[in-house]
């Protein structure tokens, strides 16, 4: 369930160029209202109400701050030591039971390095070991207090594809024979709770499992599916035929430009990973930087994500990323995102992805106050956050890394370590 907002005073930020992050263009000299940590108005012609802390924003840009589309952030200190590391659980009889939550640490340094990037939200997720089923997924924000869940068991999430493969024994058919067998037992479990067996050695889910995956089933948690190849992006299409009911999401897709029809046919969202521009593997032979433009030319309701791509650590790549596909078109043959649609791909598209686009993700009237002024046009990578709200909060633009830089900028006498001092 989502949190409340917290409660904060007006503020107008006025006469910027105000990217409202639904696909729409900028808007030269708007304004937007923020109270009582949400999104009182944005747009040209937007009156100030009396009261209000005015900002002015001539000359830089207000933005919805960025969802990062898929992450890991928040569950990683350090990648290579297991205790600062919190993405799998390699010895747990448990797997879509898990729920990423109590393992989310608002104090690692790289929330802080993302907020000052611009990126207020981020969707993470765990990764699996020994089934395909990872576990449950949360929102997240990137605000400086102990408070970063948005929303737990967001998503359940599942490896398909190569690795999915090599979870369920080494075989893409037994991934989906695993995929449709824990499906079924959930459907078993949701039928008749107490009859239902998972404590024997044949059962596939255990009783936790199998409860996790009951919200899948009936529609209520969407189902995130990481693939990359084109014919397993068409397997788990055909899954729509068995079970209804689930809300599928595709995550990667990296081939997916080749059945984008098929995609859009089906209506479901795809959090496409933007730099996959080489056959790095069998299951990406016809991988282009083209993809996620030619995905949305073709109807699919795809946004960014960066799944396999230090995602723990640098969420704040999606701008550049989300920029790069602007400049795409600009190289002939090349099919890139126009302005619009590129901010929407890290903003309110992977919002809208998981049902929350009414509450994150744009700066529509009634949305959770996650606002950004920029020096600058924020897909650029020379342009920089001056201050960033969340949930209406103003939030410090401090990380450990900032400290650093301003503590060796202009050391003075006796503030370097004795190695430095000659």
């Amino acid at each position: 369930m989502l949190g409340s907002p917290a409660l904060a005073q007006t503020v107008a930020i006025t006469g910027g160029t105000v990217a409202l992050g639904d696909g729409s263009a900028p808007i030269e000299g708007g304004t937007v209202v923020i109270r009582d940590g949400r999104i009182v108005a944005a747009g040209r012609g937007v009156a100030v109400p009396a009261g209000a802390q005015t900002i002015d924003a001539s000359g830089k840009w207000v933005a919805p701050g960025f969802v990062a589309g898929f992450t890991r952030l928040g569950l990683v200190e350090v990648d290579a030591a297991d205790a600062a590391n919190d993405t799998s659980a390699r010895r747990s009889p448990y797997s879509a039971a898990i729920d990423v939550e109590p393992g989310i640490n608002p104090g690692v340094t790289a929330i802080a390095v993302s907020r000052i990037g611009g990126v207020t939200r981020a969707i993470v997720a765990p990764s699996t070991v020994n089934m395909i089923f990872a576990g449950q997924g949360a929102v997240i924000d990137t605000g400086a207090d102990a408070n970063a869940v948005t929303m737990p068991r967001a998503f359940q999430f599942v490896e398909l594809g190569e690795e999915g493969a090599d979870n369920a024994g080494g075989s893409r058919p037994a991934a989906f024979v695993q995929l449709r067998a824990s499906l079924d037992a959930a459907q078993r479990y949701a039928r008749n709770p107490a009859g239902y067996d998972g404590n024997s050695r044949d059962a596939l889910l255990n009783h936790a499992d199998a409860a996790a995956l009951v919200p899948v089933i009936n529609g209520r948690m969407p189902l995130l599916v990481h693939v990359e190849g084109a014919n397993d992006i068409r397997n788990v299409l055909r899954l729509r035929k068995e079970f209804p009911a689930v809300k599928l999401v595709l995550v990667g897709a990296a081939e997916g430009w080749l059945v984008a029809r098929d995609i859009a046919a089906a209506g479901v969202p795809v959090i496409a990973s933007a730099l996959a521009d080489l056959p790095s593997s069998f299951e990406r032979v016809a991988a282009t930087q083209s993809n996620i433009g030619r995905m949305k030319a073709a109807g699919v309701r795809v946004s960014i994500g960066m799944i396999d791509d230090n995602d723990a650590m640098q969420a704040r790549y999606s701008p550049q990323y989300a920029g790069n596909l602007v400049a795409l078109n600009k190289i002939p043959g090349a099919t890139g995102l126009q302005w619009g649609e590129a901010l929407a791909a890290i903003t309110s598209g992977p919002a809208d992805a998981l049902g929350m686009g009414n509450e994150i993700g744009s700066l529509r009237a009634g949305r959770r106050a996650d606002v950004v002024l920029w020096d600058g046009d924020p897909l650029e990578l020379s342009s920089h956050a001056e201050r960033v709200w969340i949930d209406g909060v103003e939030q410090p633009l401090v990380s450990r890394q900032t400290k650093l830089r301003d503590r060796y900028a202009r050391p003075q006498e006796g503030e370097l370590p004795k190695t430095y001092e000659r």
